[in-house]
């Protein structure tokens, strides 16, 4: 594999060929001013001539770029630096004329210049041609520097803007994701310790069986929360299997009063939902309706896909509850809204309200999602 060249050695030769082109530029220049009069063209002083001058400029440019860097026009003190560089503009267009004259000299297209006399008089006649043009390419230099750092430091300052749009996304992403993580932390000992006190309700009763049943299912329940970990979404049949768990626990303690009915067909059983959010609805219609009726009480949770929209509805035949439950919700809806509000924004609603002539419905309303793409989902 060749070696890059030094990067000494690339910016000579970009130098090189920018002030050919200004050359190239000046001898049609000439040569088009001449042609318009009719006049002879010299071609040979004419392209000697404008190379010569440009190839001394070449040679003036790192030490010029550097008086830019040094100096910048476009910050800190623009009018003492204009001023700075207007003074060096003047020297350079010195220098280089003063250069100019034993080159051309040693071309032949000048005479030689054989002592101080000579050389002065060949340098104030030069002067005359090359002292405006000498200021001009010192400023060309000067300025086509500044027009590229600025638009250095704009990319520079899009880059660092982008930079930081990306890093106060990710904090954002972790600051949602640990507050999610919160929230979910909150419902597992809320659903584990009225758990617990149910189980040391049937051991104070001397009913070690169903206390035994509990504990075995609180156990399946427990290894299926943990399996998930920190997950935050997962597929619907999951959070079902999840949810006939945890009824099959209460169902030990209410037994026939608890009659449960799922319905979530094949069409949604992949769709992602929020880990843990059917629970404690679920649980509090329980709470609400088993728990403050002697009656028999039915729970339904359903599933269905609309329009791009999953909605998920827990309804219960229970006795209902009054109206400022649904004002002051309990940890597990609170909770439960909360996470809806954090991973969907307003793209999920929630709502919960007594049914007529009796019991409580509650309803979520989610963005239909599997995490394949549509042709996965087509497929």
């Amino acid at each position: 594999m060749p070696r890059p060249f030094p990067a000494s050695i690339r910016r000579s030769v970009m130098y090189w060929l920018a002030w050919t082109a200004a050359g190239l530029f000046y001898i049609t220049q000439d040569f088009m001013t001449r042609l318009s009069r009719s006049e002879w063209i010299p071609w040979r002083d004419l392209i000697v001539g404008w190379m010569a001058a440009m190839y001394i400029c070449a040679a003036f440019t790192p030490s010029i770029l550097w008086l830019g860097r040094r100096w910048g026009v476009a910050e800190g003190f623009r009018r003492q630096h204009i001023a700075i560089h207007l003074g060096a503009s003047i020297v350079f267009s010195l220098l280089s004329t003063a250069l100019e004259v034993p080159v051309l000299a040693a071309l032949g297209m000048f005479p030689a210049v054989t002592g101080p006399a000579s050389f002065a008089r060949g340098f104030w006649r030069l002067l005359p041609y090359d002292l405006h043009g000498g200021v001009i390419r010192y400023w060309a230099v000067i300025g086509l520097q500044a027009l590229i750092r600025s638009n250095q430091e704009a990319r520079r300052r899009e880059r660092e803007a982008l930079e930081l749009k990306i890093r106060s996304s990710q904090l954002a992403e972790q600051l949602t994701s640990s507050q999610l993580s919160a929230l979910k932390m909150q419902m597992h000992p809320h659903f584990l310790f009225n758990t617990l006190s149910a189980i040391m309700v049937l051991v104070r009763q001397q009913n070690g069986p169903k206390a035994e049943t509990m504990l075995s299912r609180l156990s399946d329940l427990l290894r299926h929360t943990l399996d998930d970990g920190e997950t935050q979404e997962v597929p619907l049949w999951r959070e079902l299997d999840f949810l006939r768990l945890y009824l099959s626990i209460e169902q030990v303690r209410f037994e026939d009063r608890l009659r449960v009915r799922i319905d979530a067909g094949p069409e949604v059983s992949t769709a992602l939902v929020p880990h843990m959010a059917l629970q404690p609805i679920v649980e509090n219609a329980v709470r609400h309706g088993l728990g403050q009726s002697e009656e028999p009480v039915l729970i339904h949770v359903s599933a269905s896909r609309m329009n791009g929209r999953l909605t998920l509805t827990v309804t219960d035949d229970g006795p209902g509850c009054p109206a400022p439950a649904f004002e002051e919700k309990g940890i597990g809806l609170t909770n439960t809204q909360n996470r809806l509000r954090r991973l969907y924004g307003a793209d999920a609603t929630f709502s919960a309200e007594n049914r007529v002539p009796q019991g409580v419905q509650v309803t979520m309303i989610l963005p239909y999602h599997t995490g394949r793409s549509e042709d996965d989902e087509r497929a």
